[in-house]
């Protein structure tokens, strides 16, 4: 059997931030500095600047890096198979741009917000994988 060449470092990188973010189960999230360092327990590099470019190129850039045919499941399901709003900045803010689609999709979800409604609330929300998979609070 012929050995498999060696992955694009970045790629290797996005595929594993990819692979994490479409774990995440509805109703709950993760932030960008998470994901880094689970990420990172593995690949020894990275952190929360890298997973947010690779989110952001998760439907152009990378989207060859996720498996034809995957869901996601949520009512903010588009062609790349990427939950992207159930990933937040350290305050549980998503993405500036995308805001208003993101929190419709959280709302949609169950997610906690905080009280205001513009921001994840992250201590009840927050998703470890293979130790935390009960539903949000």
């Amino acid at each position: 059997m012929p050995a498999q060449p060696p992955q694009d470092p970045v790629e290797e990188y996005a595929a594993a931030v990819l692979a994490l973010a479409r774990r995440i189960p509805s109703g709950r999230a993760m932030t960008y500095g998470l994901i880094a360092e689970i990420v990172a327990e593995t690949l020894h590099r990275g952190g929360p600047r890298q997973v947010g470019q690779v989110m952001a190129g998760s439907g152009s850039r990378y989207a060859h890096l996720v498996p034809e045919g995957a869901a996601v499941v949520g009512p903010a399901q588009d062609t790349n198979g990427v939950p992207w709003w159930r990933v937040v900045n350290a305050a549980g803010a998503p993405p500036p741009q995308y805001a208003s689609t993101a929190l419709d999709a959280l709302r949609a979800e169950g997610t906690p917000l905080t009280k205001d409604g513009t921001r994840i609330a992250l201590r009840r929300a927050i998703w470890y994988p293979g130790i935390d998979d009960a539903p949000p609070c």
